[in-house]
């Protein structure tokens, strides 16, 4: 460490400058890794979320046919 302690104000400047910027960079790389993985997660409930109410629609006898509104299979004639 000896050889990189600062000499002059300038020197000292330029360390913290250099640390700062470290930090920062690690701070980026976290955030980013933190919202890829919430980014993911979301994703599954998602998917989760799309599967139930579709089981839901299933089990109320509810049919999506393509170019038709959704109408309780019941209710059809």
């Amino acid at each position: 460490m000896a050889e990189t302690d600062p000499k002059t104000v300038q020197d000292l400047t330029a360390v913290v400058q250099t640390l700062l910027q470290q930090m920062q960079d690690k701070f980026q790389t976290m955030s980013d890794q933190i919202i890829g993985r919430n980014i993911l997660f979301l994703n599954c409930r998602i998917d989760d979320l799309e599967k139930n109410i579709a089981d839901l629609m299933t089990q109320a006898g509810v049919e999506e046919l393509e170019g038709e509104s959704k109408t309780p299979a019941a209710n059809k004639s």
